[in-house]
């Protein structure tokens, strides 16, 4: 079975992070730059939250609060569920789905973070894997195999 380490190394190891002080309206537009929806919340290098858009649907919209000087320390996901380099694929998809959540870091042996995975990277696999055996099984039937 495939490894999150293996996702990891075929998308890039590189995080978007913010600090715990910054603005909910820096980190929409920061979002909004780099087309993501997530953002890893970092003090002094280490994970202390992560703030999504969910986020912002659920405690900015909702309870009408300004973006533009409500902390995202304020209202960042703290109880953030991780993986590890070596969790099975399978299992970060069943934790994913089990939690709700699109994203997960990645924390390595230290607790410091190595990366971040989606759902849509969970999902660009399977179907890569699929497209693999379909494409192996054409060539079974053609005799080409």
């Amino acid at each position: 079975m495939a490894t999150i380490n293996e996702i990891l190394a075929v998308k890039g190891r590189h995080l978007n992070t913010i600090s715990p002080q910054a603005t909910v309206y820096e980190a929409a537009v920061l979002m909004n730059e780099h087309k993501i929806g997530s953002l890893l919340v970092l003090r002094d290098g280490r994970l202390v939250g992560i703030f999504t858009e969910r986020d912002i649907l659920r405690r900015i919209v909702a309870d009408q609060r300004d973006p533009a000087t409500t902390r995202v320390g304020d209202v960042m996901t703290r109880d953030v569920a991780y993986g590890r380099p070596e969790t099975d694929v399978e299992d970060a998809r069943s934790m994913m789905k089990n939690l709700r959540i699109r994203h997960l870091p990645v924390l390595g042996e230290n607790g410091e973070v190595v990366g971040v995975i989606s759902i849509g990277d969970l999902n660009a696999l399977q179907v890569n894997n699929q497209e693999r055996t379909i494409h192996q099984l054409q060539e079974y039937i053609h005799g080409t195999w």
